[in-house]
């Protein structure tokens, strides 16, 4: 992956997905783009040359029967081809409403994450996921919410499937447990949920109870390391990413020395969190509290 940016990787996984969405081969769409074929082959893998030409990827998108939006979004990654690590600003080159971190969620094989005050997505019931959305997207239509929390579901096959699941390591802070989305029966569901969830031999929960106080000094945000499995040799396929969310657009760090650091303060707040057993007598109990 030498001279490989996350930008290329994604660029480069969302022609592939779209060249297997038409049924062409690499040969086919290589005339229809007046390219070679081991260019596009290039291309997929997201090795693209040091400069990349919009127009190639343009005319690739207009092969591959890319919507405007879908257009939109591959030309701002190439435009940002060249960051080691980059911010995604919402709206910037982007589209808002384009979800760059799905493309790359889809990928992974381990997923490590510290969530102070929300149970995270690939764990959310579907009554606690559509209170969250109908919140964030107040304007939206019934349908529009449905259409978004069927896909969050969706995306939660990542864990459950039978071959080959990616593992989820969690540290939720107790706020999540406390704070009541929606009412106290959607809070009973979604914790039991949670308790049952983490019996998964691929899936860890801890706890950070309120009493651990702040294991780092200071208060850290929620972030997810992505990790994406390893070759025959040992060599992971790709390297680490650290994804790091806020409201006006998200972090994509994958630099080794700050992939390190999230590591190493996952682990101080994991250590300073109820192990794996503690952790799901707690939830147990809350839910049912919470249903009581």
């Amino acid at each position: 992956m030498s001279g490989s940016t996350l930008p290329r990787r994604q660029l480069g996984r969302y022609l592939r997905e779209l060249r297997m969405q038409t049924g062409m081969t690499i040969p086919e769409v290589a005339r229809l783009a007046e390219l070679s074929s081991s260019t596009i082959q290039r291309f997929e893998k997201g090795q693209f040359p040091q400069k990349i030409r919009t127009a190639d990827i343009r005319e690739l998108c207009a092969v591959l029967g890319a919507d405007e939006k879908m257009t939109a979004a591959l030309l701002g990654l190439a435009q940002q081809a060249n960051s080691k690590s980059w911010y995604h600003e919402y709206g910037e080159l982007i589209p808002a409403d384009f979800d760059v971190y799905m493309g790359l969620e889809a990928a992974v094989s381990v997923l490590t994450t510290y969530s102070p005050d929300a149970v995270i997505g690939l764990l959310q019931t579907a009554d606690y996921a559509r209170v969250l959305t109908q919140s964030g997207y107040p304007d939206s239509e019934s349908d529009e919410i449905d259409q978004r929390v069927h896909l969050r579901m969706r995306r939660q096959a990542l864990i459950t499937r039978k071959r080959r699941p990616a593992t989820l390591n969690v540290v939720l802070g107790e706020a999540t447990l406390r704070r009541i989305v929606g009412n106290r029966r959607v809070m009973a569901a979604q914790l039991k949920h949670l308790a049952d969830m983490s019996t998964m031999p691929n899936v860890s929960i801890r706890i950070l109870p309120f009493e651990a106080g702040i294991p780092l000094g200071d208060p850290v945000g929620r972030f997810i390391v992505l990790e994406f499995g390893k070759g025959a040799r040992g060599e992971p396929h790709e390297p680490p990413v650290v994804y790091v969310e806020s409201f006006t657009g998200d972090m994509y760090l994958e630099k080794q020395i700050d992939v390190r650091r999230y590591h190493e303060a996952y682990q101080a707040i994991q250590h300073a969190a109820l192990d794996e057993n503690s952790s799901r007598d707690l939830l147990r109990q809350l839910a049912r509290e919470y249903r009581a």
